[in-house]
């Protein structure tokens, strides 16, 4: 088990920190595990029940689209991103998958719990709110420039076959 004060250290060294008061830290740290995954393991799936808001402290992960028999790839997150912001909205589902390109390891944070926290603490719940709405707008503009790339790709080719 890591120690809060080992954990404060981890988290300060990525954006995820940089709107977060040293009490807000604590009382993440509280919350938080350590999950790892192996390589090539779903972490989650689309459409899942969302339990986890996950902080990257090593590895890569891929975020993905299955969209009919196949799996676009979207975006790939390293140490400092974030993911699983599905889990702040009660009640959602995931609106990505996410598989493990390498071995993982995550500072997890429970869902219900970092509702509650936030919650409780309105200043906490401003300050995550606001990093986690960052985070889904860079989202929403990557899956964009990814979508733009497939079909533009694909419009090419349909001219060069015509």
């Amino acid at each position: 088990m890591i120690k809060i004060e080992d954990l404060i250290a981890i988290l300060n060294r990525y954006p995820f920190a940089e709107e977060l008061q040293p009490g807000h830290l604590e009382k993440l740290c509280a919350i938080a595990c350590e999950i790892d995954f192996k390589k090539d393991e779903i972490i989650f799936r689309e459409g899942a029940e969302c339990k986890w808001f996950y902080l990257l402290m090593s590895g890569k992960v891929l975020l993905e689209i299955p969209v009919g028999s196949c799996v676009l790839g979207l975006e790939t997150l390293g140490p400092g991103d974030e993911l699983g912001w599905s889990s702040m909205l009660m009640r959602e589902s995931r609106h990505f998958q996410a598989r493990a390109l390498e071995p993982v390891t995550t500072l997890a944070f429970d869902g219900t719990e970092l509702i509650r926290a936030c919650k409780a603490d309105k200043s906490l719940g401003f300050a995550l709110l606001y990093r986690v709405l960052g985070v889904v707008a860079r989202r929403m503009q990557a899956t964009r420039m990814r979508l733009v790339d497939v079909y533009s790709s694909k419009a090419e080719d349909a001219v060069l076959h015509v």
